[in-house]
């Protein structure tokens, strides 16, 4: 049953996020992956879909091959009780190569229905779009009549209260979900043009249904976050400018240490890779020392601070943190790196 704040909330979304036309709320960022991808299989009538390497859209069988997030961590490349006709339709490339995905779309031509991306990768840590990359998967996929599934359980509305903002003239299928800003509640959502939309049932033959979808708690803590953040005069902006002088500051760190290590950030969003290389992808990911990671985030927790427990995760600066917060953690990086950087010369 629809109520007056469910629709609220989606006018909010879709005022927000331009080419979202119309949208259906679900109750988790697995249920909306899910669906999108659903939708797009049944619009094109196409089997295949393409993921990145490390990118991670939920638990659902289609996504966990080659994933983030705890697969990474855990280092399960397969998951058992995943059908290997189903994992067949899963086609794996490597994040920021567009070369790999129009070799893809060769190989399969006419057969992929999708493409799948995090804007901003978050779950083999922090890993930007190099210039040119979302825009060439648009390209890719509108000259192949595939659509371009945005995956921003992570990145909605933390990185801009727009999210992927410079990508609105995508206009194929987007999913966000409100992980990010429900303060635990949980409540998601799929949307797009109105043209795709409308082939989820019960408008289209597409089915898609929840029994707690829509729920008032949840849309409630989705709809205020946002609100009493613009009413308060705190965002995104301060929420930027927190995290650039973390990332400043613990790079300042690790070069003290004489620790090597890469920082990638964007946004409010950073993860610190200790590794000496750049990481563009999944595979640069894994060359990090996963256990100088564990170290370090047992050092921080002991003085307090709690870092995403997985090198693959990202680490997040919210609205509620101030200056204070900042020099503290930065405080507690200069104890933890030296003590780390100590154990490593024994």
């Amino acid at each position: 049953m629809t109520t007056e704040l469910e629709v609220e909330l989606a006018t909010f979304i879709t005022r927000a996020i331009p080419f979202i036309e119309k949208i259906r709320f679900v109750s988790s960022g697995t249920e909306a992956t899910m669906s999108a991808v659903r939708l797009a299989r049944g619009v094109t009538k196409r089997n295949f879909i393409v993921k990145f390497e490390g990118c991670y859209h939920g638990h659902a069988d289609s996504f966990l091959s080659q994933a983030g997030s705890g697969l990474a961590t855990l280092g399960i490349a397969e998951c058992p009780g995943v059908p290997a006709a189903l994992a067949a339709l899963t086609l794996n490339v490597a994040y920021n190569d567009l070369h790999a995905v129009e070799r893809v779309f060769l190989q399969h031509k006419d057969k992929i229905a999708a493409i799948i991306v995090e804007p901003i990768a978050a779950n083999m840590g922090v890993v930007p779009p190099q210039t040119g990359f979302l825009k060439g998967l648009h390209e890719i996929t509108k000259k192949n009549g595939a659509l371009l599934i945005v995956d921003e359980v992570i990145t909605g509305f933390v990185c801009t209260m727009v999210p992927c903002r410079n990508f609105w003239e995508s206009k194929r299928i987007s999913r966000h979900s409100g992980k990010s800003s429900v303060a635990g509640v949980p409540v998601a959502a799929y949307g797009g043009r109105a043209e795709l939309m409308d082939h989820v049932a019960p408008l289209g033959p597409v089915y898609q249904a929840g029994h707690a979808r829509g729920k008032p708690a949840g849309d409630e803590g989705w709809y205020c976050c946002p609100q009493t953040a613009r009413k308060a005069g705190v965002g995104t902006r301060k929420m930027t400018q927190l995290a650039r002088r973390l990332v400043f500051g613990l790079r300042a760190e690790l070069a003290d240490a004489g620790i090597p290590a890469q920082i990638n950030a964007i946004g409010s969003l950073s993860t610190v890779f200790f590794t000496p290389g750049p990481v563009r992808n999944y595979a640069d990911a894994k060359r990090s020392d996963t256990k100088r990671y564990a170290k370090f985030f047992r050092e921080m927790l002991d003085r307090g601070v709690f870092l995403a427990p997985s090198q693959f995760e990202a680490a997040f600066v919210s609205a509620a943190h101030t200056s204070q917060d900042i020099d503290r953690t930065l405080a507690a990086a200069h104890e933890s790196l030296q003590t780390i950087s100590s154990d490593s010369a024994v």
